[in-house]
C-alpha cells in the first residue's frame, strides 16, 4: 500500500529536532511521498530546501491568509521566483480564513486574488485554504477557475453546499484527520462518500489535526505523516472501501494532480 500526504507542515518548529525520524516512520508506514506546505515566504523556502534533499519530498509555495498582510509586490515577486523551482508542485497555501480573522478581510481578499493571478501566470496547480469564508472564497474562485489548472481545497471541513460548489468548479478535495474527530468532523461522514474517487486526496496537515481515533496516541499529541494511515483507514470505512483501495485511488489522483 502506497500513500501520498498532500499537505504536511514539516518546516514547523515541532519537527526541528527529529525530522529524520519522522520521515523514517512515514516511509515505514508506506507514506512514500510528502508534499511540504509552504505557507509563508520563509516556510516555502525551507520546504524547497528540504525537498531538494529527498526525491520523495515536494513543496508548495504560498502565503496563508493568516499572513496576508505580507503579500506586497516584492513578496509576490519572490513568490514567483520560488514557484518556478522544479520542486514546487503547487502554489499555496493561500485562501481565506474568517474563523481566526488574524488579518482584515479586505487584505485577505487582495492577497488571495493576487496569488491566484500568479498561479494563472505560472500555470501550476493551487493548494487552497478556506475556513468559514465559503461565500467570498467561491465567488473569487469562480472568476479565476477557467484560467487555473488543477485546484485542491485542502483540509475540507465545510458544508454540503460548499462541497457541491467546489466539485461543480472541478476542484479536488483534501481530507485530513478532522474527519476522525467526533466533535467537529461528524458532518463530514455523510459527505465524504459523495466525493468522486478522482477528486479525493488525503493529508495529515501535520503537526496539526492528530486523528482522535488513533491508538495509541503519541504523548506529545503531535500529528505526523505516518498518521495518514489512520486517515486512510477511517475515510475508507466511511466510503465502504478497503483501505488499500482508497490508498491506490488517492495516490493515483495525487500523482496526476501534482504531476509527480
Amino acid at each position: 500500500m502506497e500513500l501520498i500526504d498532500i499537505g504536511a507542515n514539516l518546516t514547523h518548529d515541532s519537527f526541528q529536532s527529529d525530522l529524520p525520524l519522522v520521515l523514517e516512520r512515514a516511509r515505514a508506514a508506506k507514506v512514500s511521498t510528502l508534499v511540504i506546505t509552504g505557507a509563508s515566504l520563509a516556510s516555502a523556502e525551507a520546504a524547497i530546501a528540504l525537498a531538494k534533499n529527498d526525491q520523495n519530498l515536494w513543496a508548495t509555495a504560498g502565503i496563508h491568509p493568516h499572513h496576508a498582510e505580507t503579500v506586497t509586490p516584492a513578496a509576490l515577486d519572490r513568490l514567483a521566483q520560488l514557484a518556478l523551482d522544479p520542486k514546487v508542485v503547487a502554489l499555496g497555501e493561500m485562501g481565506l480564513d474568517y474563523f481566526r480573522d488574524f488579518t482584515p478581510r479586505d487584505i485577505q481578499l487582495h492577497a488571495f486574488e493576487s496569488q491566484l493571478q500568479l498561479a494563472v501566470d505560472i500555470g501550476k496547480p493551487v493548494f487552497l485554504h478556506e475556513r468559514d469564508a465559503a461565500s467570498d472564497f467561491i465567488g473569487i474562485l469562480k472568476r479565476y477557475r477557467s484560467q487555473l489548472t488543477e485546484v485542491v481545497v485542502h483540509c475540507f471541513t465545510g458544508s454540503e453546499a460548499s462541497l457541491e460548489s467546489y466539485l461543480a468548479l472541478d476542484c479536488h478535495i483534501g481530507i485530513t484527520g478532522w474527519i476522525c474527530d467526533e466533535r467537529r468532523g461528524k458532518h463530514l461522514h455523510d459527505l465524504v462518500p459523495s466525493i468522486p474517487a478522482n477528486r479525493l486526496m488525503i493529508e495529515t496537515d501535520a503537526p496539526y489535526l492528530l486523528p482522535r481515533t488513533l491508538k495509541p496516541k503519541p504523548k506529545d499529541r503531535r500529528c505526523e505523516p505516518s498518521h495518514l494511515v489512520e486517515v486512510c483507514r477511517f475515510t475508507s470505512a466511511l466510503r465502504g472501501q478497503s483501505a488499500s483501495q482508497l490508498a491506490a485511488e488517492t495516490t493515483a489522483t495525487a500523482k496526476k494532480f501534482f504531476r509527480l
